[in-house]
C-alpha cells in the first residue's frame, strides 16, 4: 500500500481553525491539513500564511446570499494576486443547497464562475455529513490533475 500523500488546502469563505482528516481517494491515502480561513469579508487582509504552502483552494459561499458571492469572487482574485498562478486547484463551493426558499444564488450561476476560473464546482450542505468529505475528494483530484497525476479517464465504447 503506497503511503500516504500529504495536502495542504485552504478552505476561504464569506463569516478559524485548522484541522487534519484523512481521506482515501482511488486506493490513495491522503493526509489533509486543512486551514479554514472562512469569516473573512472582502476588506480584510488575506494572509501570507494562507497562500503558503498550500495545495488547493475550496472557496465557499452561501447559495442564500448574493454578499457571500460577491466576496468569494474578491478573495478569488485577491487570492490570485498573492499565488501568482493563473490556475490553481481549486473547488467552489455552494453552501447552504437544502435552503430551498431562500436559495438567491442559481446552481448555473455558480456552475459559471467556477468555469470562468477553471475550478470545479458543487453545492453542499452542512446538514449532509458526507457532502464534506466529496468536497475534499473532489480538490484532491484536481490537485492531482496539476501535478500530472490525473486519474486515468473511463475508457467509454460504442458499438455501431
Amino acid at each position: 500500500m503506497p503511503q500516504p500523500k500529504y495536502r495542504k488546502i485552504a478552505v476561504i469563505g464569506y463569516r478559524s481553525v485548522a484541522f487534519n482528516k484523512m481521506v482515501n481517494v482511488k486506493g490513495q491515502d491522503f493526509n489533509l491539513q486543512l486551514v479554514d480561513t472562512a469569516g473573512q469579508d472582502e476588506y480584510s487582509i488575506f494572509p501570507q500564511s494562507h497562500s503558503m504552502d498550500i495545495h488547493g483552494y475550496v472557496l465557499v459561499y452561501s447559495v442564500t446570499s448574493m454578499k457571500s458571492f460577491e466576496v468569494v469572487q474578491v478573495l478569488h482574485d485577491k487570492l490570485l494576486d498573492m499565488v501568482g498562478k493563473i490556475q490553481v486547484p481549486t473547488v467552489l463551493v455552494g453552501n447552504k443547497k437544502d435552503l430551498h426558499m431562500e436559495r438567491v444564488i442559481k446552481p448555473e450561476e455558480g456552475k459559471k464562475l467556477a468555469d470562468s476560473w477553471g475550478a470545479a464546482f458543487m453545492e453542499s450542505s452542512a446538514k449532509e455529513n458526507e457532502t464534506a468529505v466529496e468536497v475534499f475528494k473532489r480538490i484532491i483530484l484536481e490537485m492531482e490533475k496539476a501535478d500530472g497525476n490525473a486519474p486515468p479517464e473511463e475508457k467509454k465504447c460504442a458499438v455501431m
